[in-house]
Parts: C-alpha cells; structure tokens; sequence
C-alpha cells in the first residue's frame, strides 16, 4: 500500500475509503484505482474481496478509451455493464459464505461491493439493491449491531415499498432477514409472522419443497426451539432435513447415472459435485450440523432421526469430494445404527461406507 500524496489529487476529486468512504489517506498498488481511510480497512478489504477482484476493478474504473464510432462506444459500454454485472454476483455469493460460515466481519466488504456495484448498473432506487441491504444487514446482526441492521432493513423495505416489480423471492429474503432481526431481540411474536411470510413467498417462487425455502422452515423451527414448542420445532427440523436429503440423493442418482454414460463414452471417471455454489453448499452445512446439534440432544429417545440427519451430510460431505468428513459421520450414524436401529438400516449405512471407501481407494 501506498500513501497518497494530496498534490497528486486532480483538482475537485475527492477520494473515499471502500469501506468506509471517509477520506482516503492510502491507495492499493497493485490495482492502483481502490482506496482506504487506512490500513485497518485496507487488510479487511483485502481479506474480504479486494484480493479475488483486484484486478477486475482496472477497467471498470479507469477513463473510457476513445472509441471511433457511436456503435464501438455503446459495445464498450455493455462490456462494461457485464462486467460490473459479473461482480455483483461474485460479490454476493462470495459474501453469502462468510455469513453461512459465521464469518459476519469478513462478510461486510464484499457486500458492499455487491451493493455499490449495483447501484451503478441499476441505481439509487433499485429493487436489485435489495439483496445487498439484506447482506449487510445480516451481517449487522451477526456483529450484535442490532441498530445498524435495522437501518439496512428500514433501506430495503423502502426500496421494496417503492417497487411495482419485486419478485417473491425477494419478498421472501426481506422477511426472512426481518424474522432473524426480531429472533435477536427476542421477539418470538415478529418473528414467527415473518418467517411464515418467508415461507409463503419463498415457496411461491421456487416451491414448498424446494432448498431455497428450506431456510425459512428451519428459522421457524429455531423460534419453536427457543419457545420450548418441542414438536412444532421437530416437525420442521424434520422437513428440512427431508428437503435436503431429498436434493442430495436425487443429484446423486443423475451423477451415478451420467459417471455410468461418462465410463461407457469416454472411459473416464465422472467427478462429483453437489449442484450448487459455494455459498449454498456453506447454508447446508450450517443447516444441517446445526440440526444434527439438536437431533444428538434427543438421540436416546429418537435414534432414527440422528441417523438421518447423519446421512443427509454424509451425502452432501460425499457430493462436495470431501471424503474423510463423509466417512466420518457414516461411521457416527453406522455406530448409532448399531446400537439402535434395524439390521436394514445398518446395511444402509454400510452402502454409503463402502461408496465412500471405493472413492478414497480410486482418487483418480
């Protein structure tokens, strides 16, 4: 990092911060176009994002060449728009792992990249602005800044209040940000109201038994959960679970049956994959050891439901080619199986094992 000279500063150009936007006292040296207030907002930054898009961020905020024809100027300039498009997603997956991952500081410069990038391609008033709002407001809560979280909500409800073309699946991530935001105040009442509003849109726009509904199910059981409601937080515990395992095995069938054609066309091996983005795969992970969590506290009185949630990760660990992890709550679920449960379900069990085993013999 560099110090900025202020009589390098073109006349009337005020520099700010990426994290803050107050003024910039450093600049980056490798990207030459990012700056901060100081070095403590340079390394979040860094360790956040800026790393992963240093680069990117030349062309999009460096002058405009010239160009010799209108036609030229306006393919220049849906290049650019691509481009920022490109981040905004990247941004924001990116950022949605760090939440998923509890990582809510490391989440904040990302989203605000995604929120910044959004608003030149879409402006002020977007409804595209909404799910970056909801970023950092997650983020706010996470960091138990209660306040601050509830600025970000107020900026995305009013953008949402304003629209004539909000989708449901937005509706469904503001309510369901607005359900975590009265869970941290212990307002179980607001909390449950939202979170079925979650539950209504999100299945509006993808279905009830979709993986992208299966967060509002699973903040609803954790309201129950807290209530002390025993079997209205089971009952949605269970759903989840059910939604997962169900995607999981399904994409594992149509990979079982394509790595068959793969062998028979190619000769080669077919790798796995789970279907979805790292921040999806880092949501299922927190979903379901967080079930798993609850599931091991009740164990002695319903074995089965332990196992099942045991071999939902087993598939999802199996899926993601991280095989000692599968192999570790295959034999978690086959010594509870064991101890508990029917000969039937023990060879189940012993299936995934020996799935996971011919995987770890046959790396390549």
């Amino acid at each position: 990092m560099n110090v900025i000279y202020p009589l390098a500063v073109p006349k009337g150009r005020r520099l700010c911060c990426e994290v803050c936007e107050a003024p910039a006292k450093r600049v980056c040296t490798a990207c030459t176009v990012t700056y901060y207030c100081g070095v403590v907002h340079q390394r979040a930054d860094w360790g956040s994002i800026h790393e992963k898009i240093c680069q990117l961020l030349i062309p999009l905020r460096t002058s405009m060449p010239f160009y010799n024809s209108e036609e030229e100027r306006q393919h220049g300039l849906q290049q650019l728009q691509q481009r920022q498009k490109h981040l905004i997603e990247f941004c924001y997956t990116v950022a949605q792992k760090y939440l998923f991952e509890g990582k809510h500081e490391e989440a904040v410069p990302a989203a605000l990249h995604s929120l910044r990038f959004r608003m030149n391609v879409y402006g002020l008033s977007s409804v595209e602005l909404v799910p970056a709002y909801l970023l950092l407001s997650e983020a706010s809560l996470g960091l138990g800044r209660i306040v601050q979280a509830e600025e970000y909500l107020s900026q995305a409800q009013w953008t949402v209040l304003k629209s004539t073309e909000c989708c449901y699946a937005t509706h469904s991530l503001l309510h369901r940000n607005l359900g975590l935001l009265y869970m941290a105040k212990e307002n179980y009442e607001e909390a449950r109201y939202h979170l079925a509003n979650d539950i209504y849109f999100a299945s509006s726009a993808f279905g009830t038994e979709d993986i992208r509904t299966s967060g509002g199910y699973f903040h609803l059981a954790n309201v129950f959960h807290n209530l002390n409601k025993v079997d209205l937080a089971d009952t949605l515990y269970t759903k989840v679970t059910e939604i997962w395992y169900k995607y999981l095995n399904n994409h594992y069938q149509v990979l079982s049956h394509s790595r068959l054609q793969q062998i028979d066309l190619l000769g080669k091996k077919f790798e796995n994959n789970t279907g979805l983005d790292e921040a999806h795969e880092a949501e299922a992970i927190r979903i379901l050891t967080s079930t798993l969590s609850i599931r091991e506290s009740t164990s002695d009185r319903d074995p089965e439901k332990t196992v099942f949630v045991l071999k939902t990760l087993v598939l999802l660990y199996y899926l993601m080619m991280n095989y000692s992890k599968a192999q570790e709550y295959a034999m978690e679920a086959f010594i509870l199986a064991k101890e508990k449960l029917s000969v039937h379900e023990q060879s189940t069990i012993q299936e995934l094992l020996n799935l996971i085993s011919a995987e770890e013999s046959h790396p390549e």
